[in-house]
Order: C-alpha cells, then sequence, then structure tokens
C-alpha cells in the first residue's frame, strides 16, 4: 500500500509497529514541543545528527507539511505523550493533547535502510521474526542544548559476521537516516547489560553467526525528555513511526 492508505488505516485505529510497512516509502521519528523549547531541540538534533536526523520542522500549530499530506496528530499508530517528563498517555490520536504553540520535528529513522539491507542480501531480523526492532539507552551522552540533555539511543540489528562490512556500507549511503552504525560488537562497551532486554521495542533472536550492530537511533529526543522533564512532549511510541510521502532513495548518497 501507498503512505496515504497505511495513514489512513492507522487514523481508523490500527496499531502496529510499522517496519517493513510501505516499501520504500520514507518512516519518521516524531518529537513536538511547546514551542519555547524548540530552539533547544533543534540545536540538540544539530549538535547530535547522527540519532537527531532533522528531515522537516513544522511550523508552531502546523500538522501537516512538504513530507506530509497527512496529520501528524492522527497518522501514526500510537503516540507517547510525556508531562514533566513522565510518560502520562499512549493514545492512537493526539486531540486530547494538540495545542497551537507545539512543534513538531520530523526525525529520519532507520527503517529506511532496511529495504537496502535486504536488498544487499544482509537478513533483517527483526522484521523476519514479526517483531518491533529492538531498542536500547545507553552510556554515552549526547551533546546537550539549552534545556536538553540526555543519553544515546541506539537499534540493534544481529548481521552476520561476514555481512558487517555489507551492512555498514550500504547504510553510510543514508546518512540522513542514522547512516553507518555507531557500534559493532560488545554490547557492554555501550553500557547495555542484556541484549534481551531492551529499553523499547521487542527482543531479537539472532542466529550463531551474527554480531549485534548498533545504529544511533530516533528515539533519543525521548531518552532527553525524560532526563530534561519539559512541561509537555509528545512523540510516537518506538517502532511505530510516521510514514510520510517522501521516497527512501531521496536520502540515499549516489556514491559514499
Amino acid at each position: 500500500m501507498n503512505p496515504a492508505e497505511a495513514r489512513a488505516r492507522f487514523r481508523d485505529g490500527l496499531v502496529t509497529a510499522t517496519a517493513g510497512w510501505c516499501d520504500g516509502w520514507t518512516q519518521a521519528n516524531l518529537i513536538t514541543v511547546p514551542r519555547e523549547l524548540a530552539w533547544d531541540f533543534l540545536l540538540f538534533a544539530q549538535r547530535n545528527p547522527k540519532p537527531c536526523p532533522v528531515l522537516d520542522v513544522l511550523d508552531a500549530g502546523a500538522v501537516a507539511g512538504p513530507l506530509l499530506d497527512g496529520d501528524v496528530r492522527t497518522d501514526i499508530p500510537r503516540y507517547r505523550v510525556y508531562v514533566d517528563g513522565e510518560l502520562a498517555d499512549e493514545p492512537t490520536d493526539l486531540h486530547g493533547w494538540w495545542r497551537e504553540d507545539l512543534v513538531s520535528f520530523l526525525i529520519g529513522c532507520s527503517f529506511t535502510f532496511e529495504r537496502a539491507l535486504a536488498a544487499a542480501g544482509v537478513p533483517v531480523r527483526h522484521v523476519e521474526q514479526k517483531v518491533n526492532v529492538p531498542m536500547y539507552r545507553t552510556s554515552w551522552r549526547c551533546r546537550g542544548a539549552g534545556a536538553v540533555s540526555g543519553p544515546l539511543v541506539v537499534s540493534m540489528r544481529p548481521v552476520p559476521a561476514a555481512l558487517v562490512e555489507t551492512a555498514v556500507r550500504v547504510t553510510a549511503a543514508y546518512p540522513a537516516v542514522h547512516g553507518a552504525p555507531v557500534h559493532v560488537g560488545d554490547p557492554r562497551e555501550l553500557g547495555i547489560a542484556d541484549l534481551d532486554a531492551p529499553d523499547y521495542g521487542d527482543a531479537v533472536v539472532c542466529e550463531p553467526a551474527d554480531v549485534p550492530v548498533f545504529w544511533a537511533c530516533g528515539v533519543t529526543p525521548q531518552a532527553a525528555v525524560v532526563e530534561s522533564r519539559p512541561s509537555l512532549a509528545i512523540a510516537h511510541a518506538p517502532g511505530h513511526m510516521l510514514i510520510t510521502d517522501a521516497r527512501d532513495e531521496d536520502y540515499r548518497l549516489t556514491s559514499t
């Protein structure tokens, strides 16, 4: 199906993780904050481009833009609403929370390069296993900006050792959607104690020859919200993305 059809299904109440949906169309993370915090969040993203690659910023109160002929308040399968840094609600639409001073950031998502990984012969285990991608808060710190600070969040995909170099090369061609991995191998170097206990998403089963490969993740702004405790912030539920009208190839470099 195309993005408009998918968004219509979500608007009608379907709740599902979106990995593998709308092959070839770009998915995005959402983070929405009051206008008085928007500059700090934009600066935070600029200082941390690997986890927070900005695809677009909507005007205060706007619900659509060039990447989306839809409505950010209704077109994501599930949202997260944070009040003073605490998770307050996980609604399927934002009509009860929306304000005209809210500024929305669309952040690149690593789902965008999964089609290219599969085309290069790299298995995408969470898609194969029909689960959400596992995501972890790390001990690595992002560079703070004003009132916003927090840890790096990563997504993990097990990759056969013989294909790690291929996975790095393929994803490096997509810098606008996190690009190459930030770490390959021992999760303890990221401060991750147990791969079977992700902070977001689902655990995946690794094959014997697999190596854990970690990419910077667009859930990082949500970890920053928890630490920085703004009065209100809204985001997608991890793995439940905004499917945009952009194409994956729009964000692929022609050479690397």
